[in-house]
């Protein structure tokens, strides 16, 4: 089993209970049967998020996650996952969420990326809400 750690830049928001999210995080590699060596979450701005996303992507819109998987193989994975905790917090307000069950949703679909998930058609986009919901009635 590999390693799972929380970062902050730019940004104080607190995470509750990081022991069982981060044995909940990695039981999802394990279901999906994906092997895993690090997965770093760093917890920004908008405004940091948005420059990662144009340096990176070419992509001048803000977002709520970016997911880069650092690894030179396939196996194990060791990445970096981005989220903007404006961007959690204004998308938990219009979907009338909890900021935490918004942000658990977001984390999850980082690995579900790094776990072959995309969301690029709408097919792929049912697929990855499906899993996503599963996997937070599991949290």
């Amino acid at each position: 089993m590999g390693t799972i750690s929380f970062n902050n830049y730019e940004s104080s928001r607190y995470l509750r209970d990081k022991l069982l999210l981060r044995t909940f995080l990695s039981s999802i590699f394990a279901e999906e049967g994906v092997d895993f060596k690090s997965v770093s979450y760093i917890f920004c701005t908008d405004n940091y998020l948005l420059k990662l996303n144009q340096e990176y992507l070419k992509h001048d819109t803000l977002t709520d996650i970016l997911t880069f998987t650092l690894s030179e193989t396939s196996l194990p994975i060791i990445s970096e996952i981005y989220i903007s905790v404006d961007r959690v917090d204004e998308n938990a307000k219009k979907l009338n969420e909890s900021y935490e069950n918004e942000l658990h949703r977001v984390m999850i679909h980082g690995i579900l990326h790094l776990c072959g998930y995309d969301d690029h058609s709408k097919n792929e986009k049912a697929l990855m809400r499906s899993k996503e919901n599963y996997y937070l009635s599991k949290i």
